[in-house]
């Protein structure tokens, strides 16, 4: 028995999220139908963190267990060859049989796309969040300086969040412009199911001057979700990178800065 890691894209808008459903519209589940007819057998898969509907993935990591022996690069070429263009696999590693997608990381990275513009533009329909009331980046950095370190995210959890604890350590927070693009990067040891999100929408009222940059420790503090802004759109949202320790010999992964500067 072998375990293979791979790394893998996604455009989240044409798919339900990443957790298979009973209506197999989802990510995994059109990831495990082409392994399956890759390899003739069915094969299950495990990733590094669950992506929800309309959220895309520059480098999301996947592991599976299988029998089959294939070389490396069969792994990307096979398994591509029944995927739809929305999806890829970028490379295939065999690892460790300790090595587990979604414990062995010691770290997420997330790139929000926020368009700032009076009027939405189809061009990005589907690729960035919007405002269309202008952004105030210094505040909105001011308020994000208070979410370093590790902090009980309460506020910024969804209510159908699974995780056994709040407590999560947030290594980056940056914001910065690039023309009609307002670009949030987020590092952390981990994610609560719509942190990323609700953290943005937090920011996003603090740069529309709807909230004041204090308003984001006081958030914190009251650990209560319903104290926050709205959940913000899922359409910016690209999870860019999954840290794990070097030993493990998996090659680059972080396409932070790909989505980031645009390329």
């Amino acid at each position: 028995m072998a375990r293979i890691a791979l790394g893998l894209s996604y455009d989240g808008a044409p798919w339900l999220g990443w957790q298979t459903q009973p209506h197999r519209r989802t990510v995994q589940d059109r990831l495990e139908s082409a392994l399956a007819a890759f390899v003739g057998q069915p094969v299950a898969t495990i990733c590094a963190g669950r992506t929800d509907t309309g959220v895309h993935a520059a480098q999301q990591i996947v592991h599976l267990d299988t029998e089959v022996l294939r070389p490396e690069q069969a792994w990307v070429r096979g398994v591509n060859a029944h995927l739809p263009p929305s999806i890829a696999v970028r490379w295939a590693r065999e690892v460790p049989a300790d090595f587990h997608a979604r414990f062995s990381a010691r770290s997420r990275s997330y790139v929000y796309l926020l368009l700032d513009d009076p009027v939405r533009s189809p061009l990005w329909t589907g690729r960035a969040g919007w405002s269309f009331r202008p952004l105030d980046l210094e505040a909105m950095r001011a308020g994000a300086a208070h979410l370093l370190g590790e902090h009980d995210f309460s506020s910024f959890r969804s209510s159908e969040c699974q995780a056994a604890s709040p407590v999560r350590t947030m290594h980056e927070l940056g914001i910065e412009r690039r023309g009609r693009l307002v670009v949030f990067t987020l590092r952390a040891n981990a994610f609560l199911h719509h942190m990323v999100r609700n953290i943005v929408g937090a920011l996003v009222y603090v740069g529309q001057g709807r909230q004041p940059a204090g308003w984001m420790p006081a958030l914190l503090a009251e650990r209560n979700r319903t104290k926050a802004a709205p959940t913000f759109s899922p359409h910016g949202l690209y999870l860019t990178a999954v840290g794990y320790p070097g030993d493990y010999g998996l090659p680059s992964t972080d396409a932070t800065d790909e989505i980031r500067l645009g390329r």
